[in-house]
């Protein structure tokens, strides 16, 4: 009985073969165990003299066989084929001695109350299971099919598409902004924008033949007959919709998508290959800043070595592979150093440095990034405590988020005995822009330390003036793309000037930096520019050959420079 529950709730490997057999082989192949089932019980009866013994009770296996199959209605007929078969068995096989009436009456009776009892359990048995494969199959919150169903549908389209030649594809599409309409509307109107995003993306192509709820945010859409270049054009469809304003609770909403896909690249792929490959899309798409981005094989290699190399980072921040060099700040005014700027440097096995721009980027998109800031702070302040000037270090948006990092910068002031307005953090625009609230209130923590800030890049990003009046910081750095030009072209000249202006408005430090020419040294000097930094007077520098820099300049030299232009 128990073997029988669980084969009929699939957990038996009996079943699980039994399921996968077209829906008439599979009654027939039943059918014919019930009727042999019913015959071997009628041939052990009689074989065993009659329905006088105990034997007929044997017929009680096809009656729960059938109730377990058919439910009630399969249980009753099996009940009365039984009590059939065993009222026209003799009560005696030997001397032939027939039943009465009332005895295989009451036999019908029993097969029939035990059948009936039984394939009303199992139906109601069937029932809850059928109700709870629909739960277990479908998002509780918005009723669309979920993962599970997912995979179990990729499952019969691959092998059924291998037969038909025919290939799958599979887009995930992600909601990047629903967190704003659940904190604004809440979860219930979450809910209802996936499940109207989710009607009208498959409205988009008769080719996607489901939507399915991924997670709060994502949605996969199961497409079939289509190749690579079908599946593009169809994700430009998905993008244009998208577009689109949706009414949810009669407030008109319109989201950013953000899309990646994979296809049936070859028969042998399985339902987690193409998950994997579509979010790997998803992941690359997002990365380049695209609406959609397909698979491809590099994009995995890309991402192993990317995994390879935070690996490395880890290992290496702990064997000391890292360091520090400094660039000088250049005052214009008088041509003295003011301070610089602390870079981290990577030593490869052979030796060599690896470039910052290849593996700071993978880092600060980790939790990595905070130790390695740790390092890059502790150094900078142990290089205050042993020369003159201010140091300045970078800091990244997940950097901002992290209270016990700020809290370390102040102990490691203090642990270094150095004035707090020597230590400088610098912060781009796009990482102050991602969290305004988040940003000012770790500003707010760093200058109630004495640490001083200055924007990186500015210039770049989001060029918003009315945001710095309402944060604490002290300097502008501008970008090297202002400065590439700013010794020939007027309208360059204007827009440094423009800078410039708005930093002394706002009472703030202005740096340029990335000054590779004289000519450009000059252009600054007459813009009134504070402070500068580059390649003209040095990349950056170990410790030891910064100091020997510093010993050998010269700030006369820069203002004689000056002093002979034209």
């Amino acid at each position: 009985m128990e073997r029988a529950l669980e084969a009929w709730r699939g957990r038996g490997p009996g079943r699980s073969r039994l399921r996968t057999l077209p829906g008439w082989l599979r009654h027939t192949l039943i059918l014919v165990a019930l009727g042999a089932a019913l015959g071997l019980g009628t041939l052990v009866v009689y074989l065993t003299g009659g329905t006088r013994y105990a034997y007929p009770y044997l017929m009680l296996v096809p009656v729960l066989m059938a109730a377990a199959c058919y439910g009630l209605i399969g249980a009753l007929i099996a009940a009365v084929v039984a009590g059939g078969l065993m009222a026209a068995m003799p009560l005696d096989v030997v001397t032939q001695q027939p039943q009465s009436t009332l005895n295989w009456v009451i036999r019908l009776g029993l097969y029939l109350s035990i059948g009936g009892v039984a394939g009303g359990l199992f139906s109601l048995l069937k029932r809850a299971h059928s109700d709870s494969e629909i739960i277990a199959r479908s998002d509780p919150r918005t009723g669309l099919p979920n993962q599970v169903a997912l995979e179990e549908a990729l499952r019969r389209c691959l092998s059924r598409r291998r037969r038909q030649r025919r290939r799958v594809g599979l887009i995930l599409v992600r909601i990047t902004d629903i967190a704003e309409v659940l904190e604004a509307l809440g979860p219930e109107a979450s809910d209802a924008l996936v499940v109207a995003m989710g009607e009208r993306l498959r409205r988009q192509d008769a080719r996607i033949v489901e939507v399915f709820r991924y997670s709060n945010a994502e949605l996969f859409l199961l497409l079939e007959a289509v190749d690579p270049p079908a599946i593009r054009r169809i994700a430009l469809r998905l993008a244009e919709a998208g577009e689109e304003n949706l009414v949810v609770q009669d407030v008109p909403l319109r989201v950013q998508l953000a899309m990646g896909s994979s296809w049936q690249a070859s028969e042998a792929m399985s339902p987690e290959d193409m998950i994997r490959e579509a979010r790997v899309a998803l992941l690359a798409a997002n990365e380049k800043h695209r609406s959609h981005c397909h698979y491809t094989a590099d994009l995995t290699q890309h991402r192993l070595e990317t995994i390879q190399l935070i690996s490395r980072v880890r290992r290496d921040l702990e064997a000391g592979k890292f360091e520090l060099h400094f660039q000088p700040k250049l005052r214009l005014a008088d041509g003295r150093v003011c301070g610089c700027e602390g870079l981290i440097r990577w030593h490869d096995e052979a030796g060599g440095l690896i470039p910052p721009g290849s593996f700071m980027p993978k880092v600060e998109n980790t939790t990595l990034i905070g130790p390695v800031t740790r390092f890059v702070a502790g150094e900078a302040c142990r290089f205050a405590g042993r020369s003159d000037g201010s140091v300045s270090i970078n800091l990244s948006v997940r950097n901002l988020h992290d209270d016990e990092l700020l809290d370390a910068l102040q102990a490691l002031v203090e642990r270094q005995g150095i004035a707090p307005q020597r230590l400088e953090v610098e912060i781009t625009e796009s990482a102050l822009m991602h969290d305004l609230f988040v940003a000012k209130r770790a500003l707010e923590r760093l200058r109630g330390f004495g640490i001083r800030v200055s924007i990186d890049d500015f210039g770049t990003g989001f060029s918003s003036f009315e945001y710095l009046q309402h944060l604490p910081i002290t300097g502008l750095k501008i970008d090297r793309a202002f400065v590439r030009g700013v010794a020939e072209d007027a309208r360059a000249q204007r827009l440094m000037a423009c800078l410039v202006d708005v930093g002394h408005a706002l009472e703030l430090e202005v740096t340029a930096e990335g000054v590779e020419t004289l000519a450009q040294h000059r252009a600054l000097c007459r813009l009134g520019c504070d402070q500068a930094q580059g390649f003209l007077y040095t990349r950056a520098l170990p410790e030891a050959d910064y100091a020997a820099w510093l010993r050998g300049h010269r700030p006369e030299a820069w203002l004689t420079a000056i002093r002979q232009e034209g």
